[in-house]
């Protein structure tokens, strides 16, 4: 047992990709939180708070998933190595830890940011743990269409604590996550769709084929590229509109391409490409709001 061991069962790359999208749109939302619209306008206090209990309720999740999945992941080959299959922890220690870190992140929110932001955060956990790994992941193929509104969580976090509350705006750009989430990752279930078989998941590679997976990749991509330039006409700047333009259309001719080459190479190549596009997509929204510039 090592502290190694519980930044592994933390998924600290997905701790950092929500820490961002938590951080970018609380420093988007500042330029939509007051008149005068000022951009950056931060409280260190509710930013360094948001980072914490953001980074602690990502942590505190996915431990608890790496419990719930233990049975699982002993037997795919792509996580047979992870502390609880591999014997350097303890189911127990791993649940207790997700446990208190999930606790403690709500608590922190509650204490130092506000009411709609902490709902946010809890909301989050509970998606991810109870509605996701719990529920739909081993029972039904939508499980990471509507799992991924835990993602979503994370970004209206941000929001709320620079506004308060939940406008349209706010969840239009929290939306963003939910709507990236399953192309990318059915790229990564094309890839492993005999792992999931194995264990009997019912990821949706596994249930239609990779052919037709790969169609409603291309087919969900299609939708997510005009759904996000369109939120420039919900008030966000040129600069975002371009980048999410570009970004998007080049995950959009990934999965045309995956569409005729649904090998499990080619959605592999097609999930690296898609994995930085969220980044992009919330730093654009950061960037844009402290260079903002609408010509109509």
């Amino acid at each position: 047992m090592t502290a190694r061991d519980f930044v592994e069962v933390s998924k600290p790359r997905i701790v950092v990709v929500l820490v961002i999208t938590a951080v970018c749109s609380y420093l988007a939302a500042t330029r939509f939180d007051a008149t005068p619209a000022v951009a950056w306008d931060v409280s260190w206090w509710h930013l360094g708070f948001l980072t914490l209990s953001g980074a602690l309720a990502s942590m505190g999740a996915s431990a608890l998933n790496h419990y719930y999945d233990r049975d699982i992941d002993k037997i795919m080959e792509r996580t047979a190595k992870r502390p609880i299959p591999a014997g350097r922890l303890s189911a127990q220690s791993v649940l207790a830890y997700g446990i208190a870190v999930s606790a403690i992140s709500v608590a922190i929110a509650w204490f130092t940011l506000n009411p709609v932001a902490t709902g946010m955060i809890a909301l989050g956990i509970f998606f991810y743990v109870i509605i996701y790994t719990a529920w739909l992941k081993r029972s039904n193929a939508s499980n990471i269409v509507i799992g991924g509104f835990a993602g979503s969580a994370a970004s209206m976090a941000g929001w709320a604590t620079a506004t308060g509350s939940m406008d349209l705006l706010g969840f239009l750009v929290g939306w963003l996550v939910f709507m990236w989430t399953p192309p990318h990752f059915w790229c990564l279930a094309i890839r492993a769709r005999e792992e999931y078989a194995s264990v009997r998941v019912p990821m949706l590679p596994v249930m239609i084929g990779n052919q037709k997976t790969a169609s409603y990749i291309l087919a969900n991509t299609a939708i997510l590229l005009p759904y996000s330039v369109a939120l420039y006409f919900f008030g966000l700047g040129l600069l975002y509109a371009v980048i999410a333009a570009v970004s998007g259309g080049l995950m959009l001719a990934y999965h045309y391409k995956l569409t005729k080459n649904p090998t499990p190479e080619f959605a592999w190549k097609a999930y690296k490409v898609t994995a930085p596009y969220l980044v992009v997509i919330f730093v654009a929204l950061a960037v844009d709001a402290l260079f903002y510039y609408r010509p109509f």
